[in-house]
């Protein structure tokens, strides 16, 4: 598994962890870390991810739910949800990632964490969001 895969899954892993305890990010990453992790599963790229989601979360939050026909974020499971904002600020803001491997990555996490459709679920929502909204080539 890559580091940026891996970097991936602890961020999203620290999201559910913000959402169900209502930690902030660093206790939520010290946790994790001390509990379940060596130091080496917190790098740069998850604490952007994380630091970034909750910074642009409501803008996120909004571009989801504006995207995602009869589905209000509350009633997405938590990990569709947190996926989908990992997914989609790395579609805003992370130019460096192509993508197609920012919506492959997505896809992935949802068929390993989430339900039997949270591949497609998050497939279809992000893939309408980069064509609709952000318009970059994939």
């Amino acid at each position: 598994m890559g580091k940026r895969r891996r970097s991936r899954e602890f961020a999203l892993q620290v999201l559910y962890q913000i959402e169900i305890t209502k930690q902030d990010a660093f206790q939520s990453f010290t946790q994790l870390r001390e509990n379940f992790f060596s130091e080496e599963a917190e790098d740069e790229f998850s604490y952007r991810i994380v630091s970034g989601v909750m910074e642009h979360r409501r803008e996120i939050d909004r571009m989801i739910e504006d995207c995602s026909e009869n589905w209000r974020l509350d009633r997405m499971s938590i990990i569709d949800r947190n996926i989908l904002r990992i997914g989609l600020f790395e579609l805003l803001y992370c130019s460096e990632i192509p993508p197609k491997v920012t919506l492959n990555e997505a896809i992935d996490l949802g068929k390993r964490y989430g339900s039997e459709e949270s591949g497609s679920f998050i497939n279809g929502i992000l893939d309408r969001i980069q064509n609709e909204v952000i318009r970059k080539p994939l």
